[in-house]
């Protein structure tokens, strides 16, 4: 079915999205925003988050229905009124997350992916037309696999396939690379990008990785809070360039260049182990060893035993052997001896992990020190305003946008919430800081300012342990550079001597 009255062209498709606005109640989400992306291009979109990234392409895959605004696809209006219209005209989306099930073979998430199955299906006839689409496609999948056993990137290649094998002709990608390792993400975007050369396909990519945008994008679009704040073509401006136009007036901290030197052995991981959720082994006999002064960057793609390992060194999930050692002391994760040996932790999902979102900024700000004084007098008088007073100042140096340090901190914005726990956990007194995908989801300036506070820790002689699934920011903080492969530690480096290609590869275990 074709919606509109004019048929659509053959081949690569052009979308334009023109005078775009979208209120949710009194929030204005989009503001006369246009995009226009030209038929057989790569096209990248911008913008940190909240700049209206999300709800412009849900507008244009029918999941919202925009205040203001049209669509055209391939140069003609278009109606459409949900996610099935936008498929008939040929649109599709790749989400961040997947969406294939994981209990089903590839072969069977392609064919039942299909509007027209028919109630018995001949496998053996399907099986061999998929073969066929196979064979003119630039990514190979094990057909008869099922997901659940396939890696991370043989899925996101799954998911970019079901929307070819569909017979999307513009392509919507959603962070597409964030749980390939370097190698993986080089060769999906190049083989796509071959797509598109050819004129078979068109790509609205969005994504926050700048080398990506340089490597394979023509064009580029950059949304500010709601509205459009710039558009060009990528050969003609520089990541610099590009970031100014996302962020604005607001000014960006600045990383302290890497200073001092290395001191001794502050946390000590000792033939560690421990389980999953279902009793797995998660963590393998883990051995590593952060100096004084050192951020070590430990990289792996996700599910290969680092949120496990974090946990540990939380107190949020018992070790099942080995041994960890701060200063050269048993460690078990307590209160009492995370403040005898000044130890902090960035978690991943910080509202989640690392505080109570039905209770004040000020609140969680302060939980570390509450029942000390100047806090508490005899371990259990609570000095309120000695709350706000602190509170006041961390606000103001950590730059935490909040109405009062009285607002429930789930009222705030990610990077907001992660920039209150920064304030908590980076006094000057850090001797251990265990980061886990601390800016993940975060804007460019809170990423800034993370990036600067824990290099700054680190020159004043804490030991970091970073563990992040971009791979970009490992190689801008990390002293020293381990990767996690089926929760054991597989490769390491100097950062200054790391070989990109030697650490994909043993990120994908080979």
């Amino acid at each position: 079915m074709i919606i509109g009255d004019t048929p659509l062209p053959e081949g690569a498709l052009g979308v334009d999205a023109l005078a775009m606005t979208m209120r949710f109640g009194e929030f204005l989400a989009l503001d006369n925003v246009e995009l226009k992306v030209q038929p057989g291009s790569f096209h990248a979109l911008l913008g940190e988050n909240g700049a209206g990234k999300s709800t412009l392409v849900k507008c244009i895959m029918g999941y919202y229905h925009q205040t203001e605004g049209s669509v055209l696809v391939g140069g003609h209006e278009r109606s459409i009124a949900n996610p099935k219209d936008a498929h008939a005209l040929g649109l599709g989306m790749v989400y961040q997350h997947f969406t294939l099930v994981p209990a089903m073979t590839v072969a069977e998430n392609l064919v039942l992916a299909r509007d027209n199955v028919p109630a018995v299906v001949d496998w053996k006839k399907e099986r061999r037309e998929l073969e066929e689409f196979l064979s003119r496609m630039p990514f190979k999948v094990p057909l008869d696999s099922k997901v659940s056993a396939i890696s991370a990137g043989e899925r996101q290649k799954c998911e970019i396939l079901k929307q070819l094998y569909l017979k999307r002709r513009f392509l919507i990608l959603d962070e597409p690379t964030s749980v390939l390792t370097p190698a993986e993400a080089d060769e999906v975007l190049g083989l796509l990008r071959a797509m598109v050369v050819k004129g078979d396909l068109t790509i609205l990519m969005i994504t926050h990785k700048f080398r990506e945008v340089m490597a394979f994008a023509d064009d580029v679009t950059i949304l500010r809070r709601g509205k459009l704040a710039g558009q060009g073509k990528v050969a003609e401006l520089t990541p610099d360039e590009m970031a100014r136009v996302m962020i604005g007036a607001e000014e960006l901290m600045v990383q302290p260049q890497r200073t001092g030197e290395y001191g001794v052995s502050r946390l000590e991981l000792i033939k560690l182990n421990a389980l999953d959720d279902a009793g797995a082994t998660a963590v393998h006999d883990a051995s590593l060893a952060v100096r004084a002064g050192e951020i070590v960057g430990i990289a792996g793609v996700s599910g290969n035993g680092q949120r496990q390992l974090v946990e540990v060194l939380a107190g949020q999930r018992e070790s099942a052997s080995g041994e960890i050692r701060i200063a050269g002391d048993t460690y078990h994760a307590t209160r009492d001896e995370m403040r005898r040996h000044h130890m902090s932790l960035l978690p991943e999902e910080p509202l989640k992990n690392a505080c109570v979102g039905s209770m004040s900024v000020a609140d969680n700000i302060e939980f570390r020190e509450f029942d000390h004084a100047p806090f508490a007098r005899g371990g259990w008088w609570l000095n309120r305003s000695a709350f706000i007073e602190d509170a006041d100042r961390k606000i103001e140096r950590y730059k935490i946008k909040t109405r009062s340090p009285e607002t429930p901190i789930s009222a705030l914005s990610g990077g907001n919430v992660q920039r209150a726990v920064l304030a908590r956990e980076l006094g000057p007194n850090v001797e251990v800081l265990v980061a886990a995908n601390p800016c993940f989801g975060l804007d460019f300036a809170a990423v800034a300012q993370i990036h600067a506070e824990i290099m700054a820790a680190r020159n004043r002689g804490a030991a970091v342990l970073l563990v992040s699934e971009d791979l970009d920011e490992l190689l801008e903080l990390s002293d020293r550079i381990v990767v996690m492969f089926h929760g054991q530690f597989v490769y390491e480096a100097r950062t200054s001597e790391a070989n990109l290609t030697d650490i994909g590869r043993h990120m994908a275990g080979n």
